[in-house]
């Protein structure tokens, strides 16, 4: 698992576009058990996941660079007693878009596809451990955060997969749209899955590194604090030398 996620994340942009990070995956999961499905169709991207897609616009114009959706599905042996549903971040190349990185922002945004590769070494490990009783589904969002005539700016307003209205405020805040349409899309299946739990997983860069240095940050909100899931996942992280900063 943290091979696979090492390789997805780690490379250099075109030879891990969204495209080559949804074969990858299709590789490396065959024969594993798990159910693998890619949206790689333009018309249904634009359908049915708007906010990644306006992300993508401008890279629609560069056949590589075109966006994936990755869909990954874990059915452990016996009674399933719990579902886990994640949603994936993987921006594949963040130039700011519109809102241009500048100064030498861009270096590393590569790796801004962070999140997505994590689910990926998570769903690899589980294919591996192969846990009972337990679901988990995971929705993987690739795309390229492209600059160009076809881009996406600040004070556009476009209407989520859930059918909410999101005013742009700053095309370099790319990440949030490519999650909440994957979890527009999770929020169904949990809404018809047993005992489940959503989280979305992401490089958050600049801001993360600068609250807490090199520490992942868990952010919860008011159902998951009431379940002390960071507390949980804090504790497990320093059991495992993988420390978690928690978010107030």
């Amino acid at each position: 698992g943290r091979v696979l996620a090492r390789d997805l994340c780690g490379t250099e942009p075109e030879r891990m576009s969204a495209i080559h990070f949804a074969d990858y995956c299709v590789a490396s999961f065959k024969d594993s058990g798990l159910e693998v499905a890619v949206v790689d169709d333009k018309a249904t991207l634009l359908k049915d996941y708007p906010l990644l897609s306006a992300v993508g616009r401008s890279s629609f114009d560069v056949a590589r660079h075109h966006p994936r959706v990755v869909k990954l599905t874990y059915t452990g042996e016996g009674e399933i007693t719990r579902t886990l549903l994640f949603a994936g971040k993987g921006v594949v190349y963040d130039t700011g878009g519109a809102d241009i990185k500048i100064a030498g922002g861009m270096a590393g945004m590569s790796r801004d596809k962070g999140g997505a590769a994590a689910v990926a070494g998570l769903m690899k490990t589980l294919s591996l451990l192969k846990p009972k009783g337990v679901k988990v589904i995971a929705e993987l969002g690739l795309v390229r955060n492209s600059i160009g005539s076809e881009a996406f700016v600040t004070d556009e307003i476009i209407t989520s997969h859930a059918g909410v209205r999101v005013r742009i405020g700053n095309t370099d805040a790319e990440g949030r749209l490519v999650l909440a349409d994957l979890l527009s899309h999770l929020r169904i299946q949990a809404t018809q899955s047993i005992a489940p739990s959503l989280f979305s997983v992401a490089t958050l860069t600049g801001h993360v590194v600068r609250a807490y240095g090199g520490y992942s940050a868990l952010v919860e909100n008011a159902v998951a604090k009431q379940q002390g899931v960071a507390a949980k996942l804090q504790q497990i992280g320093q059991q495992w030398a993988e420390p978690f900063e928690v978010s107030y």
